[in-house]
């Protein structure tokens, strides 16, 4: 056994160490600070996990120092520090847009909640071992339960966190029950030694029903068609900041691990009895991507509440996010020892889920400014927006553009990768199936922009004001909206490529000792 060294291991959990002394920071700070020096706690929060978001470029792997640590639970590669990046963002621009929200009033355990569901976060999108990915899931998971429940004086966040609880715990149990067949077929609970373990023999039936088990759980925690319910009810009841914080850290975190778990425990060498089981998890996430872009875009159509309409909006994302997780099963196309179609697929995910970060954050924060303005959830109520504040209406507006994939917006690049790895991967039929559901969701995207732009309120003449969290939290997000849509293409894609590349040589490793 290697020896273990310490010096050598800090590098691949660096970001987890600032977020567990953060958190302390927190406490102590909450015990030592008055009511009134409560904005300034949030403050810290904000920027000290803006800071973090440094850690994983400044200490990213190379090709030497890449691999397995602490006991090999943890993968240190740049697929990992790519998503650590836009959840500690994410998480950043959530503790700004929560400064000022009333169901949160600027309570510092918030804050604190929210640095210990992004630290499970950042734990899980570097998981390597069954054991670690569920401890590291659940600690995302639980806090987030709590915060859904968050606005004690709300009957729906009491609701939405009860429903998100029940369902969550549901879900979980159903992976957990997974990862026990996994581990009593195989004897391991790491990734890779899974893959080599099922690869000697098994029972593909039981093999296959164990996989399912565990798509259900990420399923759940994707929003993916049929594991959607909790959705639309979450989103509308609880706070704005949590659904924001929801949407965006959850889903990349979950999406990373789900990549990285079925590269690592199904790559396409595996065969059981015969049977690549490669081939059944392409078939049903190909599945999924399709009837969740298709059942979120037609229910959103009829949506009022602007939340709402996000979360069906967020289950059809999820729909277009998972034709690049199907794209890992790769095309004719090899680039040295690894497949152009996976690459691009590992890509596209990334890529894609970058954009929707930013894109997310900046519709939710708007949402805040004008709920606590106007009291209501309403899509009738953005009606003038635009001349109430034009510069709130234009970020908004830039996040639906983003999320609508029209150019200049970030999420037409978005898009257009994710169509990209589908034809590569020989998938065309479910790239023009994007394309569709793409024009459907058009409609209820530009509603949302014509009723700010063009429709007339009641309160026209009523300017609103934007507070300074505010102020930075929409002018960050709609800038990175505007870069990644320009001039920052090449460069994000290519960090992605990277990632991607780290990630794909890793399993041409393990598909070489099988």
């Amino acid at each position: 056994m290697p020896e273990f060294d310490l010096l050598a291991s800090l590098p691949a959990i660096s970001a987890e160490i600032g977020l567990t002394i953060l958190a302390i920071v927190l406490v102590f700070l909450e015990s030592y600070l008055g009511k009134e020096n409560r904005r300034n706690i949030a403050y810290v929060a904000a920027v000290s996990l803006a800071f973090l978001a440094i850690a994983p470029v400044v200490w990213a792997p190379t090709p030497e120092t890449a691999g397995l640590y602490w006991g090999n639970m943890i993968r240190y590669d740049v697929f990992g520090a790519i998503f650590k990046v836009m959840i500690l963002l994410g998480g950043a621009i959530t503790c700004l847009i929560a400064i000022d929200d009333s169901g949160v009033h600027r309570k510092t355990e918030f804050h604190i909640v929210i640095v210990v569901a992004t630290l499970g976060a950042c734990l899980l999108v570097s998981a390597a071992d069954l054991i670690m990915l569920f401890v590291s899931l659940e600690t995302l998971s639980i806090p987030m339960y709590v915060l859904a429940a968050f606005s004690r004086e709300d009957a729906r966040s009491a609701e939405s966190g009860i429903k998100y609880f029940l369902f969550g715990s549901f879900a979980s149990a159903i992976m957990l029950y997974g990862f026990s067949l996994l581990y009593g077929f195989t004897g391991t609970t790491n990734l890779e030694g899974i893959a080599v373990a099922l690869n000697s023999g098994g029972n593909v039936v039981a093999v296959l029903i164990a996989l399912v088990m565990v798509i259900t759980g990420f399923g759940f925690k994707i929003s993916a068609v049929p594991f959607h319910f909790w959705t639309p009810d979450v989103y509308q009841g609880a706070p704005t900041p949590v659904t924001a914080f929801l949407s965006v850290a959850s889903k990349a975190a979950s999406f990373a691990v789900l990549v990285r778990f079925l590269l690592a425990v199904f790559p396409g060498t595996v065969v059981i009895e015969g049977e690549t089981v490669q081939q059944f998890w392409v078939a049903f996430i190909g599945i999924a991507s399709v009837v969740s872009m298709t059942v979120g875009n037609v229910l959103a159509l009829r949506q009022r509440n602007i939340k709402r309409l996000l979360a069906y909006s967020s289950i059809a994302q999820a729909g277009y996010t998972l034709v690049g997780v199907a794209a890992l099963q790769g095309g004719p196309t090899m680039q040295g020892d690894v497949n152009l179609g996976m690459t691009l697929g590992v890509s596209a995910v990334a890529f894609y889920l970058f954009m929707y970060t930013f894109s997310n954050l900046a519709i939710f924060a708007g949402i805040v400014v004008v709920t606590e303005a106007v009291g209501s959830e309403d899509l009738s109520d953005y009606a003038g927006l635009q001349r109430r504040n034009p510069w709130l209406a234009l970020a908004i507006a830039l996040g639906i553009l983003s999320l609508a994939g029209i150019p200049p917006a970030a999420g037409f690049f978005g898009k257009f990768f994710l169509f990209q790895a589908a034809v590569e991967s020989q998938m065309t039929l479910l790239a023009i199936i994007v394309v569709l559901n793409s024009i459907v969701a058009l409609f209820y995207y530009l509603v949302v922009i014509k009723i700010m732009y063009v429709d007339k309120g009641e309160d026209d003449e009523t300017p609103i004001t934007l507070t300074v969290p505010y102020a930075w939290a929409l002018g960050i997000t709609s800038v990175v909206i505007l870069l990644l849509g320009t001039v920052a293409v090449s460069p994000l894609f290519n960090w992605a490529r990277e990632g991607a590349d780290a990630l794909t040589r890793a399993v041409s490793v393990l598909v070489a000792g099988l």
